[in-house]
């Protein structure tokens, strides 16, 4: 007894698991890094990434109606009565391009593009994908993500797209195409002339099917976590 009591206290306490994950976050060669998308996808929802297939009637058709709308959409935006001239901030632009093109899909014979909605049923415009296009005909499924970027940033490493595997607000619920659509607009030049317009220049259609993403791991918590009452040791006011 007094041999295994001995050895009791020699052995190390099993490590918890944030004691495991620490080192492992440390160590940068372990880093997940070129990890496909579809992967990701199919082990967080159980839904495939279709890849866009050229012999396939309905992959050149749907695409066809996107870059009418894609177009359209530019035209529109770039007019100088557009509600998006009025707009100061580049990200408040993103849910006008979001709309139109729903739009304009939507009025499209023979397809149906809606928000879809997260595996609560629940309408969300925040998180990976913003839209759903249906091929009415097939019942075949295209995700389509509007992204928007400054001209010469297209070779910025900086965070462009994010997915966060989540299951109440999961919005991949099918089996499906998945693109983004990048629009590259000017500089606004608002030092130079505060009348300066957003101006879009172009659009790329992009298929995800061998998108590759890297995890950044980060910890994270709210004021509600740091102003807590208790924490607090002191407090100072202004007049």
């Amino acid at each position: 007894m007094l041999a295994s009591a001995a050895m009791a206290q020699l052995s190390p306490a099993p490590k918890r698991a944030v004691d495991q994950l620490i080192p492992w976050l440390l160590d940068e060669d372990r880093q997940l890094r070129g990890v496909p998308f579809s992967e990701v996808i199919f082990d967080t929802t159980g839904k495939k990434v279709f890849g866009f297939d050229t012999n396939n009637p309905v992959d050149r058709r749907v695409p066809k109606a996107i870059s009418a709308a894609c177009d359209e959409t530019m035209k529109r935006l770039n007019a100088p009565d557009s509600a998006i001239q009025n707009v100061d901030r580049i990200n408040e632009v993103s849910s006008h391009f979001e709309d139109t093109l729903r739009e304009l899909l939507n009025a499209t014979v023979g397809l149906h593009c809606d928000l879809p909605l997260t595996s609560e049923h629940k309408v969300q415009r925040s998180g990976y994908p913003d839209l759903r296009i249906v091929d009415l005909e097939s019942k075949r499924v295209f995700y389509l993500d509007p992204k928007l970027y400054a001209a010469g940033s297209r070779d910025s490493s900086f965070r462009a797209f994010y997915f966060e595997p989540k299951t109440a607000t999961n919005k991949v619920r099918d089996d499906a195409v998945h693109f983004i659509v990048g629009f590259e607009h000017e500089p606004r030049g608002e030092a130079i002339s505060p009348r300066s317009m957003w101006k879009f220049t172009r659009w790329d259609l992009v298929d995800l099917a061998q998108f590759k993403m890297k995890l950044k791991a980060e910890f994270q918590a709210s004021n509600r976590d740091m102003y807590r009452p208790e924490a607090i040791v002191a407090t100072g006011k202004g007049d």
